[in-house]
């Protein structure tokens, strides 16, 4: 039987663990905006993923190397998924146009396309070559794939905190004096 320190004790640890896991904020246009931050400071932050993306190719049956992702058999089809689950770090390693970042989740050269949506408040969301009704063509690796239309939605999420730092260096001036 559990008892009531117990349970005092798995409440406080929970409430410990919970304040020390970061508070993600949205990425947003605003947000990039205010702090004007460089190229170089942007590959800095550490973004993470608001939800899971889940990409899809149907593979030929002359087209049978394994990519990245893994290799699933649907229907007889060869199907290639990758999976980015929601809170998985990524990095921008370089920005290909205004307002455009390309976010590496692992460490190779490949990449996603995220941008400010207006659908989505200004928030920094995947972006894709066409969204069509149902779905997304995203390129990934040099190859299309599929996405369901509510990738779409998912952003680019920061620790604030952490991305708002700023390291001081302050100096006081003693002034100048007329003939000096």
């Amino acid at each position: 039987m559990i008892s009531i320190k117990n349970i005092g004790l798995l409440f406080i640890t929970a409430i410990l663990l919970s304040s020390c896991s970061p508070k993600l904020t949205p990425f947003t246009q605003r947000m990039y905006d205010d702090f004007s931050w460089s190229d170089s400071e942007l590959k800095q932050i550490q973004f993470y993923l608001s939800d899971d993306i889940v990409l899809r190719r149907e593979k030929g049956s002359d087209d049978s190397r394994i990519d990245d992702g893994k290799i699933r058999v649907k229907d007889g089809r060869q199907v290639d998924e990758i999976v980015f689950k929601k809170g998985t770090p990524g990095v921008v390693v370089f920005t290909p146009k205004d307002n455009r970042f390309a976010v590496s989740f692992d460490n190779s050269d490949n990449y996603l396309i995220f941008g400010p949506s207006k659908k989505n408040g200004g928030r920094y969301s995947l972006r894709a070559k066409d969204w069509e009704r149902r779905y997304g063509i995203i390129t990934y690796n040099g190859a299309n794939y599929y996405t369901e239309v509510n990738s779409a939605f998912t952003t680019l999420m920061v620790d604030i905190k952490k991305a708002n730092k700023v390291d001081y260096n302050s100096e006081k001036v003693s002034g100048r004096r007329v003939g000096s």
